[in-house]
């Protein structure tokens, strides 16, 4: 298999709907979404095995990202975390 067609199999994996949901709690949590954090392909496949708000939780955490202000958070971002697993 080529590199190529193995990068296409792996967006494929991700899916759209995870990536929205995971860029919505990254906007929730830490004010940027995955192309703000110009994360390429390789790096939202190695989180695309979680929950899309338990992936921007680990993001945030590995690439020590300050998360936003608790008074200026998203009202539903508790619950966008909650229910994107």
């Amino acid at each position: 298999m080529e590199i190529a067609e193995r990068s296409v199999e792996k967006m494929n994996r991700i899916g759209a709907d995870w990536l929205r949901n995971f860029d919505e709690a990254m906007l929730c949590i830490f004010a940027i979404d995955h192309a703000d954090a110009r994360m390429d392909e390789r790096e939202l496949f190695w989180y695309a095995v979680l929950p899309p708000g338990d992936a921007a939780l680990s993001c945030g955490q590995e690439f020590d990202l300050c998360g936003t202000d608790a008074f200026w958070r998203h009202k539903g971002a508790q619950t966008l975390i909650q229910s994107s697993g």
